[in-house]
């Protein structure tokens, strides 16, 4: 007979301790009332509104797996792609990004919080539908919280779908009598049927825009358009078009959520002051992961929920980076990094011509042979940094806490741009919407129409949001993984999905994905 106590761990712990709530950005006030034993009294929460949105932002929490820690996302991913290499100080800088980079990831170097954190946030978000209808509060607000929670609750079941393809699906709190070390993988279609359906009920008790003090959370327009790029990956390509047609509005125009491309392209990568900054939740932004240096993130926490500076920026850094001393030295002044995402050559050859070249990758090779740069190549150098995310030394928090782990930036999720050609790709890349789609966004930097294609779509997506975490997955989604990164190593009908943690899996009823 099977010990609770020895297989307490796994998914099960993962599920126990997400009913913790101590990672949130709020006040910590409300803690005094919870002994930290892994899960808390749930008797004495959820009593008001106060309580349910503090439980409600550490739901959200979970979106810094984008860009937060070191095993953010963004890195990881772009490692993976056929832009970037894994960079860093050496081959073995990071088991999983390396391993990620030529393909030899394995059940032992798979990092475990691309599977814990996602069902962290989900235990929350199962733990929050499940009691705020009992909270004092009214009744319009807590179908608005009930809605935000499953949205988030789809993105990071689509999110592990994506990832690990074989996942269980819960949908309620578990106990510690429960059998949890038999909870089994559901099928994909189940989840997508789940998930889709959640969001489908979910988007009449959302807000329509965000503004003020809301602007980050989950609207109308954030929920339909993570539905219809979940429909895209599910490939109901009629009801991607359609969620993304109402996400969208007329191409080149403000849609009925206020969505507009923004006029100047690398406005979307800039950073403002830390009071209003002007760059933060732009008219382009759709889903956007808020960060900040007011949490003075620290080495004892870092990458563990409650640090909330962004971490790309020091991770693509060059490193020991240093102006030279000459005149007119028009150099930017970067805060060295780890350089990790150094840029393929090619990829700067792919992008030759385009507008976008310059803010999406930063040539330290040309400022070399300039003179007016000094930097250590590191692994993988290519001479070549991502630009969008490098750190400069006018944004280092002058807040307790390391530099590098304080970062402001936020990163953007989903971008209307990108809808833009989602919803291109879901009409075929055919047609005169497919075409005026595509047309818009090439004419925010300045390039003439193209007649459109999906071959005309696809090369689009990775000129525009190049370096932003979405190139792996588009080249999963298309078939096109096996031939443009046979290079690194990608082997047909197995890399599509990562393997399940190793811890995750001893005395479950968990099953490793296929070539793992």
């Amino acid at each position: 007979m099977k010990n609770k106590n020895i297989l307490y761990k796994g998914l099960a712990v993962t599920f126990l301790t997400g009913l913790s709530f101590s990672n949130i950005a709020c006040s910590d006030s409300y803690l005094d009332d919870v002994k930290n034993s892994g899960s808390f009294n749930t008797d004495l929460y959820f009593q008001n509104e106060q309580q349910s949105f503090s439980a409600l932002v550490s739901v959200y929490d979970v979106l810094r797996k984008y860009s937060g820690g070191f095993e953010n996302t963004v890195t990881f991913f772009n490692a993976g792609s056929d832009d970037f290499y894994s960079g860093g100080g050496n081959s073995n800088d990071g088991a999983g990004i390396q391993g990620m980079n030529n393909y030899t990831i394995n059940p032992n170097t798979m990092p475990a919080s691309y599977w814990k954190d996602y069902y962290q946030g989900i235990a929350r978000a199962n733990l929050l539908i499940e009691k705020v209808p009992g909270a004092t509060m009214g009744e319009d607000i807590k179908r608005r919280y009930i809605a935000e929670a499953k949205v988030l609750r789809s993105l990071y079941y689509f999110e592990l779908l994506r990832m690990f393809g074989n996942i269980p699906l819960v949908l309620k709190t578990i106990q510690f009598g429960d059998d949890y070390w038999n909870i089994p993988q559901a099928k994909p279609t189940e989840v997508y049927l789940q998930i889709e359906g959640d969001i489908v009920a979910a988007i009449p008790d959302l807000m329509m825009t965000a503004s003020g003090n809301d602007r980050g959370r989950i609207t109308q327009g954030t929920a339909r358009a993570i539905l219809g790029k979940i429909y895209l990956y599910d490939k109901k390509m009629p009801q991607a078009a359609e969620q993304f047609a109402e996400v969208n509005g007329t191409p080149g125009g403000t849609s009925q959520y206020g969505y507009k491309l923004v006029a100047n392209y690398a406005d979307l990568f800039k950073v403002g002051p830390e009071t209003a900054d002007p760059y933060k939740f732009s008219t382009e932004s759709i889903l956007e992961v808020m960060h900040t240096n007011k949490g003075n993130s620290d080495w004892g926490f870092w990458g563990q929920g409650k640090d909330e500076g962004n971490s790309i920026n020091v991770m693509v850094g060059p490193r020991s980076y240093s102006l030279k001393n000459v005149p007119n030295n028009n150099a930017p002044d970067i805060y060295s990094g780890w350089a990790f995402n150094t840029v393929t050559d090619n990829f700067v050859n792919f992008m030759q011509g385009d507008p976008r070249l310059s803010v999406t990758v930063f040539n330290a090779k040309q400022l070399v042979t300039d003179g007016k740069i000094s930097y250590s190549p590191a692994y993988a150098d290519t001479g070549y940094f991502l630009n969008k995310y490098l750190p400069t030394n006018d944004l280092k928090s002058s807040l307790p806490g390391p530099a590098e782990l304080n970062f402001r930036q936020n990163y953007i999720a989903i971008r209307l741009a990108d809808t833009y050609l989602m919803e291109a790709e879901a009409l075929g890349g055919t047609g005169g919407r497919a075409q005026a789609l595509l047309d818009a966004v090439r004419a925010r930097v300045g390039l003439p129409s193209v007649p459109v294609s999906l071959q005309a779509i696809k090369d689009e997506r990775r000129r525009e949001l190049a370096g932003e975490g979405h190139r792996w997955f588009d080249l999963v989604r298309w078939g096109d993984a096996p031939s443009k990164l046979a290079f690194k190593g990608f082997v047909s009908n197995k890399n599509e999905i990562l393997p399940i943690p190793f811890n995750e899996l001893p005395n479950t009823a968990l099953k490793q994905n296929p070539g793992y």
